[in-house]
């Protein structure tokens, strides 16, 4: 919900003249958008509203327009790596296929998602070229063609997939790629299949 709000005022702010699109909204106002969209858009399931609520990296981030000095960026990063959970078996990789099935599913933690019906999925294609042979993809994040070819499938490089996957913000602080394994969005299961979907000699993202 509050993202629709937010969306909802920078969208008036850009059509409003272009020198207000490089102010920024007042927090207030925000604040007041998201309570009066409640009247409009169904609220969220109670088991959601903690989602609502920033945690302290998302409030350094906002603070600093998504740019902290160092010390924060630091204190972040060290914060988020201590939130990554490793296999037992020591054992990163899953099967590609399975994690292809979950990069290009958008199912999960929407309004109309409630009460899940299947798992989650990663929604990667959104922000990710994932293989030659997609038609549409996004462009927030960069290409993925050749992530495994381009770092020779080495096994330190498989482990630092898992740790970007699972937790975006230890490797890049205030990054825009959410926090999947941190954040229980995905499954240790699900990380490990989408690391084979980067890594693995025969996934399409290295052919």
């Amino acid at each position: 919900m509050r993202i629709i709000a937010i969306s909802v005022v920078a969208l008036a702010l850009l059509t409003a003249s272009p020198a207000l699109a490089q102010q920024k909204p007042d927090p207030a106002k925000v604040d007041a958008a998201v309570k009066a969209s409640l009247k409009t858009f169904p609220a969220p399931p109670e088991v959601w509203q903690p989602r609502l609520d920033a945690d302290e990296t998302m409030r350094a981030c906002a603070a600093s327009d998504n740019s902290p000095p160092k010390a924060v960026v630091d204190a972040i990063a060290k914060r988020e790596r201590g939130s990554i959970e490793y296999p037992a078996d020591g054992q990163f990789i899953g099967d590609w296929k399975k994690g292809e099935a979950t990069a290009q599913s958008g199912y999960g933690l929407r309004s109309t998602d409630y009460p899940a019906t299947r798992a989650n999925g990663g929604n990667c294609y959104a922000c990710h070229q994932l293989s030659k042979t997609e038609v549409s993809y996004g462009t927030i994040g960069p290409s993925l063609l050749g992530y495994g070819k381009l770092r020779e499938f080495k096994a330190d490089e498989v482990k630092i997939a898992y740790e970007k996957v699972y937790n975006s913000h230890a490797a890049f602080p205030c990054s825009l790629m959410p926090r999947f394994g941190s954040n229980k969005v995905l499954t240790m299961d699900q990380i490990k299949d989408l690391v084979a979907l980067l890594m693995s000699k025969d996934s399409p993202v290295n052919q």
